[in-house]
């Protein structure tokens, strides 16, 4: 009986390292079919999810209902699996450059207990040829076993969008890898399990390493050239939304909009692939200014925010600037890598002092841990200036007097997205991208 065999008679049991965004659902789906081992370093963070609370406010209680699955952060229960599937984050350091230690600590982790006849399989976003030269290595050299004759490893990219109920895990095709004929096909069928939109399966654990990271870079890539469109047009004084839905009329026209990019994936994942080339001798010249393009945003909005503040003959220590919206996207939790913190950090640096932040989803202690920030609970007084950063459901619905009660004289409404550019409040000078 192979491996398969005995994971889906639950004779062998399969493990999830990281219990996070991409970790957690992946975990309760598979333990809906199988036997599973839900780990996480973060022990409050195990906690919460035997309550059946997802930390990050993505699933519902319901979620958790029928699963066979043992929730720990003792990495000693991990002795017990055969599959592991590990989906932790890869993030960028201060220099943008990869910061492997999450995924190579998790493969530390996974390298005690590895056996023979094993699987592994990484979920985390890597530059092409980083599981087979930066983490095989290390689970045969923690694990004295050698790779492929004693334990296999595979690369299966994970696609979660965060916030979206209509793409969720299993109704998204799902990309897999192995490192020879047969792990790739039992990572294939073991996904088939729960993945109803069906399997991909990639002829190398690079290929399927790099077809993830171009995903996440294209979209970056064509939403910067959305924000350089924006700043061109700013000078014409010509409405790049209204640009867009003119130019969208055409069938081939690909429907991106400027506005701030962050989060753990599309901000991050591209200079993953720019690091690799420059290891290759190559200069990644259109991602590189792409990233250096969207980076730039939070900046430019607030350096936009205050020369109207000025030309409204407002004093700028004096201002009272809202925020709304922190989050890297609507309708989520997630602050990671939020570029909504750079729009605050360049205000402060003209001086302003008071910068109210509201968000109806963020935590407010990590988001003081994280940024600095501290939210407020809602808007108080008058305001010189507002920022809607982020379009939370709450926020489009908002009748547009409503800003109006919170606005001072001669307010300027910064609409970033352009979500209110059809229904502008009244009396208040607006300016989106």
């Amino acid at each position: 009986m192979n491996l398969y065999n005995s994971i889906i008679t639950k004779q062998e049991k399969l493990a999830v390292i990281g219990l996070g965004y991409v970790g957690l659902p992946i975990a309760i789906e598979f333990a809906k079919k199988l036997s599973i081992i839900g780990f996480d370093i973060k022990p409050e963070r195990v906690e919460s999810i035997k309550q059946g609370i997802d930390p990050s406010r993505e699933l519902e209680p319901e979620a958790f209902e029928g699963c066979d699955i043992l929730y720990t952060a003792n990495p000693n229960d991990l002795k017990d699996a055969k599959f592991y599937v590990i989906a932790v984050p890869t993030p960028i350091d201060d220099h943008n450059l990869p910061d492997l230690g999450p995924v190579l600590a998790a493969t530390k982790t996974v390298a005690n207990v590895l056996k023979k006849g094993d699987y592994v399989v990484y979920e985390s976003t890597v530059y092409p040829g980083c599981t087979e030269q930066d983490c095989v290595p290390l689970l045969e050299e923690i694990s004295g076993l050698k790779y492929i004759d004693d334990f296999k490893v595979g690369f299966s990219p994970e696609r979660i969008n965060p916030g979206d109920k209509e793409h969720t895990l299993t109704k998204i095709v799902k990309v897999s890898s192995g490192c020879d004929a047969e792990s790739s096909e039992i990572i294939a069928k073991t996904y088939e399990l729960i993945i109803e939109a069906g399997v991909h399966r990639a002829s190398s654990i690079k290929v399927a390493e790099a077809a993830k990271i171009i995903e996440n870079t294209q979209r970056d890539i064509n939403i910067a050239f959305m924000n350089e469109l924006s700043l061109i047009f700013n000078r014409m004084d010509i409405n790049t939304y209204e640009v867009l839905e003119a130019a969208g009329t055409k069938w081939n026209f690909l429907k991106f909009f400027p506005g701030l990019v962050g989060g753990h994936c599309i901000g991050v994942d591209p200079y993953y692939l720019v690091y690799k080339a420059k290891q290759l001798g190559h200069h990644a010249q259109i991602i590189s200014s792409g990233r250096s393009i969207n980076d730039s945003m939070g900046g430019y909005i607030a350096k936009e925010t205050v020369k109207k503040i000025t030309s409204a003959d407002k004093n700028l220590k004096d201002a009272r600037i809202l925020i709304m919206g922190v989050t890297f996207k609507e309708n989520v939790s997630d602050i990671r890598n939020s570029k909504v913190a750079d729009v605050v950090s360049e205000l402060r640096s003209f001086g302003i002092k008071i910068i109210d932040v509201v968000d109806p989803y963020a935590d407010y202690q990590e988001t003081l841990e994280e940024y600095y920030i501290q939210l407020s609970e809602k808007p108080t007084g008058k305001y010189d200036a507002i920022i809607v950063a982020v379009n939370h459901k709450e926020y489009l619905a908002l009748e547009s007097n409503y800003f109006n009660t919170i606005a001072a004289s001669s307010c300027i409404f910064v609409d970033i997205k352009g979500v209110f550019r059809n229904n502008r409040p009244e009396g208040l000078s607006y300016w989106s991208l």
